[in-house]
């Protein structure tokens, strides 16, 4: 089952949204833009689910993305930008991408649709009308402990024969079903797996990547364990994940993106850790565990971390 697809791979960060007194923080957006972009970084999702883009309104997922493609440009650095969207009305997601066509992305990440629980012939209907919308790529994120729906394999399958369906962000929480989903996929349906603390063993399982909120703190880390099993240094692979393994779980103990804006604020990549409601703020206690963690990264990198806000700082918007 042969695609004209061309497969996407690496490390895509999905990006956290900046904001300041309830309104949208441009300045800590391009600092965040040029941060990454000096990372091995392959793509960037902007306004998804760590970008809280449910809570975004059509201006802003708009600046958000004519920033960070203007940012990019700047700096002279390509960078795929996929937008994030979602939803359960087909006919509105139609709408959207027809709104979304003339802004600053390269493709989309386009989640099933949740609380309505479509049998799998409506999901197949549903992407396939989303498909004939759009000529640029699309990424189905499947993570049915989000939306209430699993999109099953031979329904993926099929969908993987549209030539703009290009692959899976994979949270679907089955090890069998994700490994033969990457046995079975077309050549060119590129798997990611959206799950963190899965990373290691999606890639020796044959995922061509991941879609990790964790990168916003490790990217290089995270490209390095890709980057050895592909050269077939699988122990030192193995040795740099049991180094790195724990941080998802720091980061992820209270919900997402709280902990991960947290850590950007205090080494100075952000200049808030605001979120919007139904979000809040992290406990004392797991703030205390970020700052203790960030210290001791500082002292195992030396100066890398302390001094990020510094580097952002010589290189002004």
């Amino acid at each position: 089952m042969e695609t004209g697809h061309s497969t996407l791979q690496g490390l895509w960060l999905p990006l956290i949204t900046p904001f300041r007194d309830d309104g949208l923080d441009d300045v800590s957006l391009r600092r965040l833009v040029r941060h990454f972009a000096a990372q091995p970084v392959d793509g960037l999702i902007l306004a998804a689910t760590t970008g809280e883009g449910l809570t975004l309104d059509e201006e802003e997922g708009e600046r958000v993305c004519s920033i960070s493609a203007a940012e990019l440009a700047k700096i002279g650095r390509h960078m795929p930008l996929y937008l994030g969207l979602s939803g359960s009305d087909t006919r509105k997601l139609i709408k959207a991408l027809e709104h979304t066509a003339r802004w600053a992305v390269d493709g989309y990440l386009i989640a099933c649709p949740y609380y309505t629980r479509p049998s799998q012939e409506g999901l197949f209907r549903h992407f396939s009308a989303l498909a004939d919308s759009t000529a640029r790529p699309m990424l189905i994120y499947n993570i049915p402990y989000r939306t209430g729906v699993n999109l099953g394999n031979e329904t993926m399958l099929r969908l993987a024969e549209r030539a703009n369906i290009v692959g899976v962000k994979d949270c679907c929480a089955d090890q069998a079903q994700s490994f033969d989903l990457m046995r079975r996929r077309p050549s060119g349906f590129a798997v990611l797996t959206g799950e963190d603390a899965l990373f290691y063993g999606a890639l020796t399982q044959g995922a061509d990547g991941g879609i990790l909120a964790s990168a916003h703190v490790e990217a290089r880390a995270f490209a390095t364990i890709r980057n050895r099993l592909i050269e077939g240094d699988q122990a030192g692979a193995l040795s740099d994940w049991r180094l790195l393994a724990d941080l998802p779980r720091l980061l992820f103990a209270e919900p997402s993106p709280a902990p991960i804006k947290h850590w950007l604020w205090r080494v100075g990549l952000i200049d808030s850790p605001e979120l919007r409601l139904p979000m809040t703020r992290i406990s004392d206690a797991l703030a205390a565990r970020i700052d203790r963690e960030i210290e001791r990264m500082k002292s195992a990198h030396g100066l890398a971390i302390e001094n990020i806000a510094e580097r952002s700082a010589a290189h002004p918007v």
